[in-house]
């Protein structure tokens, strides 16, 4: 009898640690516990008001040149007339390929307003990597930016589209931008040549001026608004599905969080990071358009010296950014000339941001980096810092209201204050599944309906989160995530390879880099070459930066790779033998 009830006690315990919210009372006066998720409308709504309310502000800047809310409207209810007379009906996919420019605002109002899915792809993918995406999707329009339409080009054979919208850099800027994009056509080194048949392909600035009526479509809430790709916690790429109720409860979540209710101030926010990305795409874009804030566009913040030339010119008051992107700014021989005297908050996430930039960054702008914490499963924040820290704190901060976060051990048990676990949650923003990947679902939600994010975490007595490992061997590269199984496929099948492995190990500038660790069965090739080869079919953050040659690579005895074998090896430097 003593035995069971010291069980029935350990027991209650567990589930008084997975419902508590001992975070609340950390919470500033007047923060609510919950947001009203029975209020949230969708995410056309949200657009649909704010292109109302705030008409006459700007949406957008870029290219020294101004989109106003008006303009977005107009805009996007145009391009959604053309996408319906396309075909593209409730429920659709349509895929995006831009980089951040006016008109990548412009398509995902449009594609909501015509009841379809936006399905974000990175614009510097490679026609294996995009054509994988797109037939996963079921995505048979893509509007895509000139530049990289030759990768387009060089998939059409393995990928069904009946409408390839093209845009230039400048498109939704007006007069000025018809000038951007006549200049870009001038500048053809900048765009590789590409044919794409002229039945299928159709430019942006015509698509504006199609002439058939906007049908509105009835959307809910619980209908779905992106097709979010991730390799979520187990390394496959698959889609993170997210509803309009998701996203709009996030942003709604964000906005009580960090006291953004419009006041009438201008709001400009530096969107440098990508918006095919859910962080920029949530605490930037939407963000913004709630607020009645303005994107500040930056398309190639790669290029440092136009990127700090950029803000020398602007009074921003908000900047969302990865480690990497702080690192840059503050190293920059110019940054001198940036003025941060309107600077209001800045939030750091998508990868850990390192201590030493955070210190720097304060000392250079007077404001302490706020970091977050979330994935695109979550729409992506789950937890953050207060706006009002005083200084950087090394944590993600507390839950947001209406999440319940758990942290949890291999038994899926709540563990106590202290300990580590694996970070699990539950709220509005978690997504309900991947698509159409039942079995991924499965793995990732628990009995009770948490998601397990893979990571593993301590929670203090008093709420506050410390991300303290990863589970799983996926390698982050300045916030992006990168997929082991994905990179040795391809270094697999050069025909000077036997076997391979794929590791991240620590870099100063990105966090990690990828790693390969290479057995030949051809002595005569490279890692120049190899690296070479990786290149034609993968993006640039997930080529490897070494290449380490073996006679042979650490195995169990049933033939199993030992990964933390060879991340436990010496760094090596990069383009490494």
């Amino acid at each position: 009898m003593h035995a069971s009830v010291t069980m029935d006690r350990d027991a209650a315990s567990a589930q008084d640690r997975a419902t508590a919210r001992p975070w609340l009372s950390a919470y500033p006066p007047g923060m609510p516990a919950d947001i009203a998720v029975a209020d949230l409308r969708t995410l056309s709504d949200l657009y649909t008001h704010s292109i109302a309310a705030f008409a006459d502000r700007l949406a957008a800047t870029c290219f020294g040149s101004d989109l106003s809310y008006a303009d977005l409207g107009r805009q996007a209810r145009a391009l959604a007339a053309s996408l319906q007379a396309d075909g593209v009906g409730k429920g659709d996919r349509v895929a995006i390929m831009l980089p951040n420019i006016p008109s990548y605002m412009v398509s995902i109002v449009a594609v909501h307003l015509a009841g379809a899915v936006v399905v974000n792809v990175n614009p510097l993918y490679t026609s294996r990597e995009m054509a994988a995406q797109i037939g996963d999707s079921g995505a048979r329009v893509l509007i895509v930016l000139e530049n990289f339409a030759h990768t387009v080009a060089g998939a059409l054979g393995e990928i069904d589209l009946r409408r390839v919208i093209v845009a230039g850099p400048g498109d939704g800027l007006g007069a000025k931008g018809q000038a951007i994009n006549l200049a870009s056509r001038h500048l053809r080194k900048a765009v590789p040549p590409f044919t794409l048949p002229p039945g299928l392909a159709v430019r942006f600035a015509a698509a504006l001026k199609t002439r058939a009526p906007l049908r509105p479509v009835p959307v809910a809430p619980d209908d779905l608004a992106f097709l979010q790709y991730t390799g979520g916690t187990t390394g496959v790429a698959k889609a993170a599905m997210l509803t309009h109720r998701n996203v709009a409860a996030n942003v709604e979540q964000c906005v009580t969080w960090f006291d953004a209710t419009d006041t009438g101030r201008r709001r400009i926010t530096v969107t440098a990071l990508p918006l095919y990305h859910i962080f920029a795409l949530t605490a930037c874009f939407l963000f913004s358009v709630r607020t009645g804030g303005s994107c500040l566009l930056i398309p190639n913040p790669r290029d440092c010296d136009g990127f700090v030339k950029t803000l020398s010119r602007v009074r921003f008051t908000g900047l969302a950014g990865v480690n990497t992107l702080f690192n840059m700014l503050v190293n920059h021989p110019k940054i001198g000339t940036v003025d941060f005297s309107a600077l209001d908050f800045v939030i750091g996430g998508g990868t850990a941001v390192q201590s030493a930039v955070a210190a720097r960054w304060k000392a250079l702008t007077g404001h302490a980096i706020v970091e977050g914490y979330g994935l695109s499963e979550t729409s992506p924040v789950l937890c953050a810092n207060l706006r009002t820290l005083p200084d950087f704190s090394g944590t993600i901060g507390y839950p947001l209201p209406s999440t319940l976060v758990s942290i949890r051990d291999a038994e899926n048990r709540p563990v106590p204050p202290g300990e580590r676990g694996e970070l699990c949650a539950k709220g509005p923003q978690v997504m309900p599944g991947y698509w159409n990947r039942a079995d991924e679902t499965a793995q990732v939600m628990t009995a009770d309906g948490y998601f397990r994010t893979g990571d593993v975490a301590v929670m203090d007595a008093a709420g506050q989160v410390r991300i303290v490992d990863r589970l799983k061997d996926m390698i982050l590269v300045s916030g992006f995530n990168v997929y082991p199984n994905e990179v040795e496929d391809v270094i697999a099948s050069h025909p000077g390879v036997l076997e391979c492995a794929v590791v991240g190990t620590p870099h100063a500038e990105t966090g990690e880099m990828v790693v390969a660790h290479v057995v030949l069965k051809d002595a005569s090739v490279s890692a120049d070459a190899l690296r070479a080869y990786a290149r034609t079919q993968l993006t640039g953050y997930k080529v490897p930066k070494a290449v380490v040659l073996h006679e042979a690579l650490p195995k169990t005895n049933v033939g199993k790779v030992l990964r933390r074998v060879l991340r436990d090896e010496a760094p090596p430097p990069e383009g490494a033998t």
